[in-house]
């Protein structure tokens, strides 16, 4: 009679096998997904490509330093590499599931981008009549900011100088120029923040 509860000792090879295939593909999904070649991927992490080549048919292995080179040239964490939850391609993010973050009375901002895109940051803004980000201007990093008005028309001020911008208006400054964002008006306005790279909120 077999004993089941004895493990196949080709188990665990079987195991880290399947594991490299799936680590090299993913990779190489996101390799494609920013159209890199192989030895523009090469130049930037420090690799050769057949190296790269055989990484992403799960035939070598990397080091962690390795896999954070690779990982920083496509604008992932190692973590992100390993995540199976995050696979390439398109990810619908629904206005619902939106992650919200705390903002003053008033307004309200969801992040759409979300991880593993690592390159920039996509926000949506909603503000009531009156209500604005905050009584004092702020500031984060410094990163390229655009705002764009979607709808309504709002109000920005950027070092103490005030820009009216309406539906289909945009601005871009640096996320370190202190900055508010105000609805003067009587109708609700709704924005969207684009940066890049992403800063600390």
């Amino acid at each position: 009679m077999t004993d089941r509860s004895m493990a196949d000792p080709s188990d665990g090879a079987v195991n880290h096998a399947s594991a490299d295939a799936a680590l090299g593909a993913r990779i190489r999904e996101y390799r494609m997904m920013r159209r890199m070649s192989l030895r523009a991927l090469g130049e930037a992490a420090q690799a050769s490509p057949g190296f790269l080549s055989q990484l992403e048919r799960g035939q070598a292995n990397a080091s962690i330093g390795m896999l954070r080179r690779i990982g920083a040239a496509l604008g992932l964490t190692v973590a992100d590499l390993f995540d199976q939850n995050n696979t390439p391609g398109p990810h619908v993010v629904r206005r619902a599931d939106r992650p919200m973050l705390h903002t003053a009375p008033g307004s309200r901002k969801s992040l759409i981008s979300q991880r593993p895109l690592g390159h920039l940051e996509v926000y949506e803004g909603e503000f009531d009549p009156g209500a604005s980000t905050g009584d004092d201007a702020y500031t984060h990093g410094d990163s390229q900011e655009i705002l764009l008005v979607l709808s309504g028309a709002v109000r920005i001020e950027l070092d103490d100088r005030a820009h009216a911008l309406e539906a289909g208006d945009s601005i871009e400054y640096r996320s370190s120029v202190p900055h508010r964002v105000v609805n003067p008006h009587e109708a609700p306005a709704e924005v969207l923040w684009i940066i890049s790279p992403p800063t600390p909120d």
